[in-house]
């Protein structure tokens, strides 16, 4: 089977990377480097993967679609520093990924890029830089200022997490097939005074602080279970904040700090 006998599931939220003009941009914004490990989700069919493979140490390539792992290794079986897996990345445990992937370079299926991405901030420990190439409006979400339509739980804990270093637009003729939305590509940098027990600790707070986006951040907060609204009104005095600021309001350093008064 060839490339071009692959139709794209939209199940599985295909959209191929074709134009090899992009790559240039994505080499330079995820800065690689000869010694990199990168870890690769959704290699679809392998136009990112053979520009990393011919640049990096290692490559880790995660495929849901075995039809797509067929023809991956058939094309690149030949690549000693190409490991090639079948799987949901979500669902995979990457932090044993061999050896340990440093950057993480892809061109995101939709339906999984943001619960990937935040998911990979405590659970790949050793990742210190992301190029991700996701909907506009994500890569707009991911670095949201506060009382913005896009802020949300995703801003402040990739925010709190990373600082960004590069954006660059993406035209939908990039693809096959093309998507009915605009794409970006977004690097960003783990902060180097990143503390993963602290990230931890903020981020039930965090998502409980936005499940309720509606209400007052106290009332959204009691309604999660994470503190009664009494609780959550003291602290955020105790941060000098309003008792009744809604989550949107906060910038990330604060919530921080309100987990810290909330004891989490």
């Amino acid at each position: 089977m060839t490339g071009s006998d692959i139709a794209p599931k939209k199940e599985l939220g295909q959209h191929f990377l074709v134009d090899e003009n992009l790559l240039g941009v994505i080499g330079r914004l995820a800065e690689l480097a000869p010694e990199d490990v990168v870890l690769e989700v959704g290699p679809g069919l392998g136009v990112l993967t053979r520009y990393l493979v011919e640049r990096v140490a290692t490559v880790h390539a995660v495929e849901v679609d075995y039809a797509l792992v067929c023809v991956l290794g058939e094309r690149f079986g030949d690549r000693a520093n190409l490991e090639l897996r079948h799987g949901d990345a979500l669902r995979l445990d990457l932090a044993a990924l061999e050896p340990s992937p440093t950057k993480l370079v892809a061109n995101l299926p939709y339906h999984i890029a943001t619960p990937l991405v935040v998911e990979s901030l405590d659970g790949l420990p050793t990742v210190e830089l992301w190029c991700v190439m996701v909907q506009r409006e994500v890569a707009d979400r991911f670095f949201a200022q506060p009382s913005t339509k896009a802020y949300g739980a995703v801003s402040v804990l990739v925010q709190l997490a990373a600082e960004r270093t590069g954006f660059h637009p993406v035209s939908r003729t990039v693809f096959r097939p093309r998507p009915n939305v605009d794409s970006a590509l977004v690097a960003f940098r783990r902060r180097a005074a990143f503390d993963f027990d602290a990230h931890a600790r903020v981020s039930p707070v965090v998502t409980a602080a936005f499940a309720h986006r509606r209400k007052r951040l106290a009332n959204s907060l009691e309604l999660s279970g994470v503190a009664t609204r009494d609780e959550a009104a003291d602290a955020l005095k105790a941060i000098g904040k309003d008792p009744a600021a809604r989550a949107e309001e906060l910038a990330p350093p604060e919530f921080v700090e309100l987990a810290e008064a909330l004891g989490a």
